[in-house]
């Protein structure tokens, strides 16, 4: 019996289909699942999912009553940015269960 030069292929390509479904299934539970930030003192509040797509953005009345647009927008910006980086660590904690903690470049 000769062996194959390439080893068991098939046995890692199935594997690699097994893991490509998995984390089809991950990021779709995890597209469910949200994360807030705030700015300024809870003045904003944002609300993303684990998609990375923002999903609300709330406003106290409050802020607009000094008319301070400029602080106003820096506030929204703070607020999105925050609530992105706590989506993506979100994915990033989930898909560490899937890969038992291997850091796997182009997974997210």
């Amino acid at each position: 019996m000769t062996k194959s030069p390439f080893g068991n292929l098939g046995g890692m390509m199935e594997q690699a289909q097994v893991l490509q479904d998995q984390l089809a299934k991950l990021k779709d539970e995890v597209a469910t699942k949200t994360v807030q930030a705030s700015a300024g003192g809870g003045m904003v509040e944002v609300t993303a999912n684990g998609a990375q797509e923002i999903i609300s953005i709330r406003i106290d009345p409050e802020v607009m009553k000094d008319q301070d647009i400029d602080m106003l927008q820096d506030l929204v910006i703070s607020a999105t940015n925050e609530a992105l980086r706590k989506s993506r660590e979100l994915m990033a904690d989930e898909l560490k269960g899937l890969t038992g903690g291997m850091q796997i470049p182009g997974l997210f």
